[in-house]
């Protein structure tokens, strides 16, 4: 097998592209666009391939940010992408990040792989000299729905209430639809509004729609607009690839709640993503205590701070729950690290 990299120029764009094309199980963050929307935005992006035939057949995308001292973070959003069952693959793979980092002056590599928690991966991992990260930086915990059967199966499988919503909206006069370009500035504001009233942080409006010119023209991401009376009442955005979809983003307006855009925009989500060929949908983030005890909040708590709100919205739907195994971390340089460190505790005790 060869090793190819974009660092010297033997991995190009079309050769990673078809690799992710094959990779149905890939996850978005791997994608060649959504390299290029973290580029636009002050990261540096590389991968690196290992060939069998001329074929790709094991990578990762590496996103890389320069930290203050002048050394870089080098980080790994659900990758690499190999076959865990063939430790030599990961071998390989470890090695070209480790070599890409040092030559890039990476502090550390950080890696989300994207496997279930208490996966073997965990010992291959260890075994190789990662660590547990202290924290993760994408959600370690979700809801995944099957996406499987007949949509009356779909409804049947969510609790009485959301399908009920889900009616609700469309007799109160809710219609969704596909936005497009010109409605980016509206969806914008509707989040910044979501943003002041639950605490939650939002990309720069650039960013939106970088992602909006990367992603819809190929029809991997839609974002769904849920209107009445012609008053934009929610927005969404999803993502798509092989045979998952992602809600990644979402935003409400104070008024006309109760009209339950946000059940309707879901169900179409949904309903998009199956006319797609997606398989799973992933509603993306809910508080790591349900991934670690699912059981203990079949009923939700009364809890109402971080992601315990959208909880109670997303466990409606007839998912299930699931938790990853979360990042792991490689130092490189024992002072960068050490510096990296002491940088987040100083953080995470900031008034």
């Amino acid at each position: 097998m060869k090793l190819l990299s974009t660092l010297d120029g033997t991995l190009p764009d079309a050769a990673w592209d078809a690799f992710i094309a094959r990779r149905q199980d890939a996850h978005i963050l791997q994608h060649r666009l959504w390299g290029e929307l973290k580029a636009r935005f002050g990261w540096q992006v590389h991968r690196v391939g290992l060939a069998r035939d001329g074929e790709i057949v094991a990578g990762a995308q590496i996103l890389l940010r320069r930290l203050p001292w002048g050394q870089r973070l080098a980080y790994i959003p659900k990758g690499p992408l190999v076959d865990w069952g063939r430790p030599d693959q990961l071998r390989v793979i470890h090695q070209a990040l480790e070599a890409v980092g040092r030559r890039l002056r990476a502090a550390f590599l950080l890696v989300e792989p994207d496997l279930p928690d208490g996966s073997q991966a965990v010992e291959m991992l260890m075994a190789m000299g990662w660590r547990p990260a202290e924290r993760s930086i994408q959600p370690r915990s979700t809801i995944l729905v099957d996406l499987a059967g007949a949509e009356d199966e779909l409804l049947a499988r969510m609790k009485s209430k959301w399908r009920y919503n889900i009616r609700l909206a469309a007799r109160r006069g809710v219609t969704v639809r596909s936005g497009t370009r010109d409605d980016l500035p509206a969806v914008y504001a509707l989040m910044r509004e979501t943003a002041r009233r639950d605490g939650f942080a939002v990309h720069a409006a650039e960013y939106y729609a970088a992602a909006y010119d990367l992603f819809a023209p190929t029809g991997q991401a839609v974002w769904l607009l849920a209107e009445r009376e012609g008053q934009l009442l929610a927005a969404i955005v999803v993502f798509a690839h092989g045979e998952r979809a992602w809600y990644f983003w979402g935003a409400s307006a104070n008024k006309g709640r109760r009209h339950m855009p946000n059940h309707a925009l879901q169900w179409a989500a949904m309903r998009w993503a199956r006319a797609r060929g997606c398989r799973v949908y992933d509603l993306w983030g809910i508080p790591d205590e349900v991934g670690q005890s699912p059981d203990a909040y079949v009923t939700p708590s009364e809890r109402h701070d971080g992601l315990w709100g959208v909880y109670r919205f997303k466990q409606g739907f007839g998912g299930r729950v699931v938790r990853s195994v979360g990042a792991w971390e490689r130092p490189l340089s024992p002072a960068g690290y050490a510096l990296y460190r002491l940088g987040m505790r100083l953080w995470r005790r900031r008034p």
